[in-house]
């Protein structure tokens, strides 16, 4: 089943895109600790799409989550029509360096890449397709 939203790429819209996959977050019975780790990806994600997609200018973004009723997965896509961009190509930050020496920018994308599974993206007709996907299962330990 698939769910969307379409907002402008405005960082003041970032409540409705939280409120949007809680929603739907909630409706699968998603833990809070999985879905807090999810919120944390969509807001970087949101919030550079926010911030450099456009430019100065204001475009949209698609937001996508869709999951299979068997499935123990929520998938995540976030499509803009923005400049071309794989955030996924972009070196990882040096976090061995002390804070005041690091390159800034970075560490945002590093976080969604150690916290989400299959990230992938793609050019496509124009527009920049960003997806990710969790599982929705707590980890076992041991």
């Amino acid at each position: 089943m698939m769910k969307e939203l379409k907002i402008p790429a405005i960082e003041t819209n970032l409540p409705r895109v939280l409120s949007f996959i809680e929603e739907q977050l909630d409706a699968r019975g998603c833990p809070a600790g999985i879905k807090a780790k999810i919120n944390i990806a969509a807001e970087e994600i949101f919030v550079n799409i926010a911030h450099y997609a456009y430019g100065q200018k204001i475009g949209p973004v698609v937001i996508r989550l869709d999951w299979e009723e068997d499935s123990h997965k929520v998938v995540l896509t976030f499509i803009d029509q923005g400049i071309p961009f794989n955030p996924l190509e972009s070196a990882d930050p040096d976090i061995s360096m002390p804070l005041k020496q690091r390159k800034k920018g970075g560490l945002g994308i590093w976080m969604v890449k150690k916290t989400m599974e299959g990230l992938r993206y793609k050019h496509v007709d124009g527009s920049n397709v960003l997806s990710f996907e969790k599982s929705l299962l707590p980890k076992r330990e041991g």
